[in-house]
């Protein structure tokens, strides 16, 4: 049987990519290699599954970057309203509790994973678990699939592999080499959206803490205006939360050109030097006999304005009249910013996303075809794009499949 498409890989992307294809009445095959399909969106925003979010089109593309605007043909065929309109008429309900994130009303991912199945079934989508591809050609109009145990034929091929990340779940790099095969160029792959490593000691005991809106600034020349800002967790080796993890996609790069990344923190929700110095004094003049560290726990917890005494060398039971003018200045540097220094992570076992990919002006927007091979189609992370925390990429991932899947050199 030679098939309309065989869509390689069943996230988000090739689900959707199956999906849209067989609704249109073509004959498509998809190729997973793990036991079961979608393991990796089971496992998305911790088994919650993050599945969009409510913001608009122009906010979403910037929130990708200078390459976002690669996505404005897939998103404007297929965005947020469109995909839980879509999850509604298959039987998901989906809420946005904070009135931007959009879940599925149970917060389980295996409902997603639920209602997909069952509409592939129902289109009677040809779906073969344990089919590892080795190779995929092209011979005069139809592409050959070769797995370690079948061959098989179509018109059209859409891979849809991800990334390098939780390769725990099956990621192992298979579609950038069957994009190099092809003649396709493949950007530096790096670890993003994942916790990061430091070399400070200190922050093993503040793990315990939660801090919200912690600015993070890279420490290079250069580089100061790089920053960002969200939620961020001590861990016993490091620090990690929504913040992190987006920030994460500029330091790993930079951690294969220097051995450590300095970053600056400023834990106290953006207030400068000037503006702690005030607090300070107008605290002090409140309460005279009232400890340092105590002043502080107002705007940071109490083991973290511990350590950052500690880190200025200032005695934690102190009056702040009582500490000498030079221990003040030090002491209102570092709570405007705390340096620390990022050593490493825990590399693409522990990544959710891969930044890098195959190389976007090779990839028609308008279709996800590429342009060097008719009837091969990208989609998903496979591609150089990589958007932050907060349903940014699944939605790129449905969207970019739909497209796909709408075969459109047909």
């Amino acid at each position: 049987m030679i098939f309309d498409v065989v869509v390689v890989g069943s996230g988000a992307a090739g689900i959707m990519s199956s999906i849209k294809a067989a609704s249109d009445k073509k004959s498509v095959l998809l190729l997973e290699k793990m036991p079961k399909i979608g393991l990796k969106l089971k496992a998305t925003g911790g088994g919650r599954c993050n599945i969009t979010n409510k913001l608009g089109l122009e906010d979403f593309i910037n929130s990708f970057g200078r390459q976002g605007r690669f996505m404005r043909d897939a998103l404007s065929e297929f965005y947020h309203d469109d995909l839980i309109k879509f999850l509604s008429d298959i039987g998901l309900q989906t809420h946005a509790p904070d009135g931007f994130r959009v879940f599925p009303l149970s917060h389980d991912s295996k409902s997603v994973l639920d209602v997909l199945r069952a509409k592939m079934k129902e289109l009677k989508i040809d779906i073969k678990c344990k089919q590892n591809v080795q190779k995929i050609e092209r011979n005069s109009e139809l592409f050959t699939i070769v797995t370690k145990t079948d061959k098989f034929q179509s018109k059209h091929v859409v891979m849809a592999t991800g990334g390098l990340g939780y390769s725990t779940l099956g990621a192992s790099g298979d579609g950038y080499r069957f994009a190099k095969s092809f003649g396709h160029h493949v950007t530096d792959l790096h670890a993003a959206m994942i916790p990061l490593h430091v070399e400070d000691k200190w922050v093993k005991n503040c793990r315990a803490d939660t801090i919200a809106k912690v600015t993070l600034k890279i420490d290079l020349p250069k580089m100061q205006k790089i920053h960002k800002t969200g939620d961020l967790i001590f861990t016993k080796n490091g620090i990690r939360g929504r913040g992190v993890l987006d920030f994460a996609t500029e330091v790993t790069p930079l951690l294969d050109r220097y051995e450590k990344v300095p970053l600056l923190a400023n834990f106290t929700k953006g207030m400068n030097e000037n503006q702690i110095q005030i607090f300070l004094k107008q605290e002090a003049r409140k309460n005279s006999q009232k400890e340092i560290v105590d002043i502080l726990q107002k705007i940071l917890p109490p083991s973290l304005s511990q350590e950052i005494c500690s880190l200025a060398d200032v005695d934690c039971v102190l009056t702040y009249s009582k500490i000498p003018g030079f221990k003040k200045e030090k002491l209102i540097k570092l709570l405007a910013w705390t340096p620390l220094s990022v050593i490493g992570h825990d590399g693409f076992e522990k990544a959710m996303i891969t930044k890098g990919g195959v190389v976007l002006k090779e990839i028609d927007p308008k279709t996800m075809q590429s342009r060097l091979v008719k009837g091969l189609y990208f989609c998903g992370e496979l591609v150089d794009l990589d958007g932050p925390c907060g349903g940014y990429n699944l939605q790129w991932s449905f969207s970019s499949g739909y497209l796909a899947g709408c075969l459109l050199s047909a």
